[in-house]
């Protein structure tokens, strides 16, 4: 798959599960994709179906927020995202999803290249499904983050 097909399949995805769309109005295809990719205000990933899930998309905002390059990220088990500890509660959602196609609201704890820990907060995360009806993974929508504190 494409950069242009992969970045439609997240935006078409969300739109048919969601009802709104991610992009501004008026985008072709291809300024939809490059928008998302490199000016989104928010962080988009998404992983694939294998067994052990890798990342398979992040745009420029998730790269910055989780501290990776492009070419580190795209391959990495998305379970890394998450340290061992919360990695059942983020299990949890991600079959969650699978059952009911998205599930929004969504609060947790990551971890970035670095180490520095941070919650995501108010996160939809949705099921890459195609016009076929074929799934290719999930993708999360992060809106905001903030680092943890060890007070919390």
């Amino acid at each position: 798959m494409t950069q242009l097909e992969l970045s439609q399949l997240i935006l078409s995805s969300y739109q048919r599960l969601l009802g709104e769309s991610l992009t501004p109005a008026g985008y072709t295809a291809e300024q939809a994709a490059d928008w998302l990719q490199h000016d989104a205000p928010f962080a988009i990933l998404a992983h694939n179906t294998a067994s052990d899930p890798c990342f398979i998309y992040a745009n420029q905002t998730a790269q910055n927020c989780f501290e990776y390059a492009h070419a580190e990220l795209i391959g990495l088990p998305s379970r890394l995202s998450a340290e061992a500890p919360n990695r059942e509660e983020r299990a949890q959602l991600l079959a969650a999803v699978d059952q009911h196609g998205f599930s929004t609201g969504y609060r947790g704890l990551r971890i970035a290249k670095s180490g520095r820990r941070f919650w995501i907060e108010n996160a939809t995360v949705w099921n890459l499904i195609d016009e076929a009806g074929v799934k290719h993974g999930q993708a999360a929508l992060l809106r905001a983050w903030r680092n943890w504190t060890a007070e919390e």
